[in-house]
């Protein structure tokens, strides 16, 4: 069971409406949330007033999407009415994403108060102990292999059911990132099972796009290739592993448990209509 510690602002210095696990060090997480912004950053962003806001044409909402880093000092209207233009003129909904990190802290209640309704919530998932990880067991199949981004966008993409210009988006993103991505493909006899890849900044190394083709299954490849990542992320500096993932995956979720993974924090999104989201 995952316990949320609701801890005020004085005891968090620098967390707003804080969710995070007990026994997870706030510094730490805060430096998680900083890479997994760098590892998502498309090329189509920019500052208004304190708040980052991404237009990534892309699958992913953390590309496309405000992150209120900074309370500013314009108006919560004047702010919103600015980013539903610019939203809008990108051909895209407004997203907000809030996070424990999330300044002001009372922004989260404010946009429900703007009729902007919360969904999608997500954890971000944590292991401390990457040195206790085990090696991979070599087996000849199903092979693991290396793939450059391009491909990479495009396989996942092509798994997913991503539209061309979400492929194309992100793998433009992956081109432009400020953090160095490696991605890994699981092929048995030619046929891809699985794929992902891993973002490393310092110490710290992001899963990301771990998918796992629906015949394939329940088998434990999910499992397999993300140790292969993390070592391979080892073998490069990395200590500290973290990734994203929707709280209501349950299987993905108990496949992280497993490997030693926990809750560190979670965040939500909020847009006025979430189905167009």
């Amino acid at each position: 069971m995952n316990w949320w510690l609701e801890l005020p602002l004085a005891e968090v210095p620098g967390l707003s409406l804080a969710r995070v696990s007990p026994g997870v060090d706030p510094a730490l997480l805060a430096r998680i949330e900083d890479a997994g912004l760098n590892a998502s950053a498309p090329p189509q962003q920019r500052w208004l007033d304190g708040w980052l806001l991404r237009f990534s044409p892309g699958k992913a909402k953390r590309a496309r999407c405000v992150n209120a880093v900074a309370s500013g000092r314009r108006p919560l209207q004047w702010k919103l009415a600015r980013c539903a233009e610019l939203f809008d003129a990108a051909g895209l909904p407004l997203i907000v994403r809030i996070t424990p990190f999330t300044l002001p802290g009372e922004l989260d209640l404010q946009l429900a108060t703007h009729n902007l309704r919360r969904f999608d919530d997500t954890r971000v998932m944590v292991l401390t102990a990457l040195d206790s990880l085990e090696e991979p067991k070599v087996e000849a199949q199903p092979e693991v292999r290396e793939i450059a981004a391009e491909p990479f966008a495009q396989r996942v993409g092509a798994m997913r059911g991503s539209s061309l210009a979400e492929r194309q988006a992100h793998a433009q993103r992956l081109a432009n990132a400020p953090v160095p991505f490696t991605a890994f493909e699981l092929h048995d006899n030619g046929e891809v099972l699985a794929c992902g890849q891993f973002a490393l900044e310092g110490d710290l190394v992001g899963l990301y796009d771990i998918f796992t083709a629906p015949h394939a299954r329940g088998r434990g490849l999910a499992r397999r290739l993300c140790q292969h990542l993390l070592v391979t992320a080892r073998r490069r500096g990395a200590s500290i592993a973290y990734l994203q993932v929707d709280s209501g995956n349950v299987v993905a979720r108990s496949v992280y448990s497993r490997m030693g993974f926990t809750d560190g924090y979670s965040y939500h999104y909020r847009a006025h209509d979430p189905s167009a989201a």
